[in-house]
């Protein structure tokens, strides 16, 4: 036995950060060393994701995880014990074989990222490597420390539909280091924090952190976060931008894009002047899923149209390196969302990630709303080299222990290893 064969394989079931049960992994090696890691879950979701195994029911609103724990602790356990905890790839490829469904329906998509992640912790304590170092060197990557997207205002499924927009976030382009660009952000937040303060209309956080948004239109949430902006000493567009992300799939009704808070449907056509109209008035660098996961034509028309702004797929490309390189081929976006919970295990994570940046696409890694203090994503995005990374807000433990972790690599890494305004597409 090797150092690095597994031991053992252990789940169990912890709390994410809206109080739901999610799957915790452990993956030990001869070594001595655990590698740990958490599932996240979302609250958007693409119909092509994997699938989370939940226990249905009446417990936990049926969110309960019983079955997925029971699936770590039973067949994934007796199918990776004794294999080589740095073979990645060998690991994830035998738990995409034993599941055996195009969805992971079986193993359970929350079971399988867990364990997928937790081997990753595993491979790089046992390597004696930092892990975003442990990720650097086994694709060939320079590591850099992304460009990080913070949410303002949170909207859709992230705050009870109060508005249609889901995110509302900044960027902070004039920013030189992580610490730099979390220093603008944290300014900036408490702008927005204090506006809404004293318009009486601060009520609190959404799911991601980001303020509660006690606005009467989409509109006004963009008008206010260039106000906060503004407020905060710093120059919309110049050295902050504004990023949307529409989660349009949220918004589908028919053929149509339902706007409950406006009070009215609209054609895609309708969409894309209404989001076209949005980029002409205000500092947007950024837009995500500007139209339904099954409305390519559309994307596609809108991106055209768009111009100097990143386009991000995320429930239109979920993760898929398949659906990615057909976004590659059409050019329906520019930008690729990078969300390990949606492949279900980090070697087809990197797959996607690795299709989108051959084929010329930005690359953005991503949290969940459900989330927890695990910070695996910053290492993804640092090893990586993926350029961006969208947490959250600036509030939060779960964020914060992201944004947090952040500046500790960055330590490692230096200052000038951060990616800046020029990881944002179009490249």
């Amino acid at each position: 036995m090797t150092g690095t064969s597994i031991t053992s394989v252990r789940g169990r079931r912890v709390w994410d950060s809206r109080g739901r049960p999610t799957v915790e992994a452990e993956v030990a090696v001869s070594c001595g060393i655990v590698g740990r890691a958490i599932a996240p879950a979302g609250a958007s979701r693409g119909s092509g994701e994997a699938m989370e195994l939940r226990d249905g029911g009446t417990a936990f609103g049926g969110q309960g995880v019983d079955r997925a724990v029971a699936q770590v602790n039973g067949p994934i356990a007796a199918l990776l014990e004794r294999r080589d905890v740095a073979d990645q790839a060998g690991l994830d490829a035998a738990m995409i074989a034993l599941d055996g469904t195009p969805d992971k329906s079986k193993l359970g998509g929350n079971a399988m990222i867990a364990v997928s992640m937790a081997a990753l912790h595993a491979a790089a304590g046992a390597a004696r490597v930092p892990l975003w170092r442990h990720l650097a060197d086994t694709i060939g990557a320079t590591p850099r420390l992304p460009m990080p997207m913070i949410q303002i205002f949170g909207g859709g499924a992230h705050a009870a539909g109060r508005l249609d927009v889901q995110d509302f976030l900044m960027v902070p382009l004039a920013a030189d280091s992580f610490d730099h660009a979390l220093a603008i952000c944290a300014e900036v937040y408490a702008s927005a924090g204090k506006i809404m303060a004293d318009a009486g209309k601060r009520s609190g956080v959404a799911d991601e952190g980001g303020w509660w948004p006690n606005f009467d239109t989409n509109e006004e949430a963009i008008a206010t976060a260039v106000r906060a902006i503004e407020k905060a000493g710093f120059r919309p567009g110049e050295d902050v931008g504004i990023a949307l992300d529409i989660a349009a799939t949220e918004l589908r009704q028919g053929g149509g894009y339902r706007l409950r808070r406006e009070g009215k449907t609209l054609s895609g056509d309708e969409m894309i002047a209404m989001l076209t109209g949005w980029l002409k008035a205000y500092p947007i660098v950024s837009i995500e899923d500007p139209l339904a996961e099954d409305d390519w034509d559309a994307t596609w028309r809108f991106t055209a149209g768009a111009g100097q702004v990143q386009v991000i797929g995320d429930d239109l490309l979920v993760t898929n390196e398949m659906r990615v390189r057909r976004a590659v081929a059409t050019r329906a976006v520019n930008a690729v969302l990078i969300k390990p919970n949606q492949a279900g295990t980090i070697t087809e994570t990197l797959a996607a990630l690795q299709a989108a940046r051959d084929g010329g696409l930005a690359t953005i890694v991503s949290a969940r709303s459900g989330e927890s203090e695990d910070a695996t994503i910053v290492h993804l995005a640092t090893g990586w080299d993926a350029g961006q990374l969208k947490v959250g807000s600036f509030a939060r433990s779960e964020r914060m222990a992201k944004w947090n972790e952040g500046l500790r690599v960055a330590e490692a890494l230096g200052a000038a290893a951060f990616a800046g305004r020029k990881a944002l597409a179009p490249l």
